[in-house]
């Protein structure tokens, strides 16, 4: 029987869309890339689409179904064993599938490459090997998850200071990442600021670093990386509204709000979070993970080793955290 042409000259191939494959997984390395994918908070589907890769007399001869899709990152993923003989069949099939369907983005992962896709897709440069797994409990916010909530909060403050322009305040230096893609995701006309506040015990929390804009009169907003229990909080917003703004409204991209002592006013909310010690995205322990571009929770034995603070609150090696 004489085979077909290949299927680009005879027609336009299309995928088969089919229900997701529900555990059990077929292989153990897979539901270790599922749970490798889990902690950094990528979305996967398990083995959604079919591709005809060849056909012979009008049917399919051939199909290649990928282990994973990543949504986020557009992207299909095969992953290999260390038997050659398969290693070599699914090096075949990917090229075929990128020949017949060039706009799908396909990788062939070995599990040593799962820090490198992390690199490649959606993380950045940070070397992600960094990570000290005896400190890291799991990772909290992923990559996409925080900039999506961060474009709802720009298109929100855009709606609501329509026709306005805006101070943006941000209180140092955690903030730094945030307030940086916070402003470019507002549309409208804005100029930036920042105070620093320290805690001492002669004076208790105070301004160490003040403004260098006059606020009178101008619409402000004031920018925190976390919003804890509310105490400095309180204090800055008495400090600011004594320079009589036009307005003040308070935008946080978390908010421990179980931990809140004093009812201050927020605003805009990217993500409520639970009680515990968060690093990552400007946040930092001891001045590590402040430029991982996703948000960790650190093992409570490691914050706790740090008395006699009391480390939900954050304070230790340098993060502002009220």
């Amino acid at each position: 029987m004489v085979e077909q042409p290949d299927a680009t000259e005879r027609l336009d191939p299309e995928p088969i869309e089919s229900p997701p494959r529900q555990r059990p997984f077929v292989h153990p390395a897979e539901a270790e890339f599922a749970a490798f994918l889990d902690f950094y908070r990528i979305r996967w589907v398990y083995e959604p689409t079919t591709f005809p890769l060849r056909w012979r007399d009008g049917h399919v001869a051939e199909m290649f179904r990928p282990d994973f899709y990543l949504p986020e990152q557009d992207l299909y993923v095969e992953l290999t064993t260390m038997r050659q003989s398969l290693v070599t069949r699914k090096n075949r099939k990917v090229r075929k599938l990128r020949q017949v369907y060039p706009n799908v983005n396909i990788v062939l992962l070995y599990r040593k490459d799962y820090h490198e896709l992390l690199s490649r897709f959606g993380y950045g440069s940070v070397d992600i090997t960094s990570l000290r797994p005896e400190q890291i409990e799991r990772v909290l916010l992923s990559a996409a998850e925080i900039q999506l909530g961060v474009a709802r909060l720009g298109e929100q403050i855009s709606t609501d200071y329509a026709g306005k322009s805006i101070v943006l305040v941000g209180v140092l230096k955690g903030i730094t990442f945030f307030l940086a893609d916070l402003a470019r995701a507002i549309t409208r006309p804005l100029a930036l600021d920042y105070l620093q506040l320290s805690h001492t015990v002669e004076e208790g929390v105070h301004i160490s670093k003040d403004l260098d804009l006059d606020i009178r009169g101008q619409h402000v907003l004031l920018v925190e990386d976390i919003v804890n229990t509310g105490v400095s909080m309180d204090y800055v917003l008495r400090s600011l509204r004594e320079r009589e703004p036009a307005s003040l409204q308070v935008c946080t991209l978390l908010d421990k709000a179980e931990r809140r002592l004093l009812p201050v006013p927020v605003r805009y909310v990217g993500f409520t979070v639970p009680n515990e010690f968060v690093v990552g995205y400007g946040l930092d322990y001891r001045e590590l993970y402040r430029n991982l571009p996703f948000l960790c929770v650190l093992k409570r034995e490691v914050y706790e080793s740090d008395a006699p603070f009391d480390n939900l609150k954050q304070p230790a090696a340098g993060a502002r955290e009220e």
